[in-house]
């Protein structure tokens, strides 16, 4: 007997669009729907792609009741909104990062999510990246013994974007860093410390009230001997942009390169080894398995800044997207859930917050429930 499939909507094109025939490809999902406020636009990629159904008002789109789930690629400021809206209306929700803007419409999205019963997945790129899953396989194989340290960084020059993003806090764009030094233990994180340091353009500041170009916070993990720390940079920084994890283990090390491109390092006790990162296609069913190394935005002439400045996220959209589609089928929890998403934003929010009072320890709200 076939398994059931999902109807699945995707709100938000730009990036969005790249999802479109990951799912389509998916003998898990039927790409039912797409929204997006331009309407020409929308019936553009809606005939590139052969869908029927384009929306270009959300709250309609959210009154079909053959929709089964949505898939939110929509500017950050939205997220908490359209996810709330999308689970009183009786939809799944998989959400790019981050879950939302406050500590408050986390916690939102948490008891929503333990309301309804149904499912919530923050769409975090870096714990599915091809550099996650071979760390991730050799922790679980025991080749890096106990793990001692993480470190995870992402900088990155947001000049050009649009212009929510000009002087946005550092650290309220965080998922990328702080999620692979919490996914790898599966670990949570207790409290915080952070340091803001430099200063950006005096004319970004004025709409976030956000002085400091560079953020670095400590994170202490809950019930666990071990911390970690993430730095984040967005603007009047000079650095290539990185994505980077680095793991230190008692047996072995991982340190991320330092050059885009160039080879990782793997240390054995004091012996230093560049190392290959494999693809993780095989991990995933054949459908899908070559959107781990092509897309929508390969072309030159088809580029997304996502894809120009993020590497093509290391091939972390159809494992993605394998996650959620299983999780739903399978009746379970994705990673990161609803919980595990809030504890990851909120590792941020709470981390400015602390920057801006000088580096003060604050704890991280409790998320109790467990999706």
């Amino acid at each position: 007997m076939s398994k059931k499939q999902f109807n699945i909507a995707i709100i938000g094109l730009g990036f969005g669009a790249e999802f479109i025939p990951i799912y389509q490809k998916h003998t898990l999902a039927n790409m039912y729907a797409i929204c997006q406020r331009n309407k020409e636009k929308a019936e553009e990629i809606a005939k590139a792609f052969g869908i029927e159904k384009v929306y270009t008002d959300y709250d309609e789109l959210l009154k079909d009741p053959d929709i089964d789930a949505v898939h939110i690629n929509t500017p950050i400021q939205n997220h908490a909104e359209q996810s709330l809206k999308a689970l009183r209306a009786g939809k799944h929700v998989a959400c790019t990062v981050p879950m939302a803007t406050s500590v408050e419409d986390c916690k939102k999205i948490v008891e929503e999510v333990q309301r309804t019963g149904l499912t919530y997945m923050m769409m975090e790129t870096v714990i599915y990246s091809r550099e996650f899953l071979f760390v991730k396989e050799m922790y679980e194989k025991g080749e890096l013994g106990k793990i001692q340290f993480l470190r995870a960084s992402h900088q990155q020059e947001m000049a050009g974007w649009p212009g929510y993003w000009e002087g946005l806090p550092p650290m309220h764009y965080a998922t990328h860093c702080v999620g692979p030094v919490l996914a790898l233990p599966k670990a949570q994180a207790e409290y915080v410390s952070c340091f803001g340091s430099g200063r950006i353009d005096e004319d970004l500041i004025p709409k976030y009230g956000s002085p400091f170009a560079i953020e670095t916070c400590h994170i202490k993990f809950k019930d666990s001997d071990l911390s970690a720390e993430v730095t984040r940079s967005l603007f009047n920084t000079a650095r290539q942009y990185r994505e980077s994890f680095d793991v230190y283990g008692s047996k072995k090390s991982f340190e991320w390169t330092l050059i885009e491109h160039e080879d990782s390092v793997i240390h054995t006790g004091e012996s230093p080894e560049k190392v290959k990162i494999p693809d993780y296609g095989h991990l995933l069913p054949a459908e899908i398995a070559p959107f781990t190394t092509a897309g929508v935005y390969d072309s030159d002439d088809n580029q997304h800044l996502s894809f120009i400045q993020g590497s093509g996220h290391g091939g972390s959209h159809p494992h993605l997207v394998n996650e959620f589609l299983n999780a739903l089928s399978e009746k379970r929890a994705p990673y990161p859930d609803a919980q595990e998403s809030a504890n990851i934003t909120c590792v941020g929010i709470l981390a400015h917050e602390s920057a801006m009072d000088g580096g003060k320890i604050i704890s991280l709200p409790e998320f109790t429930f467990k999706s």
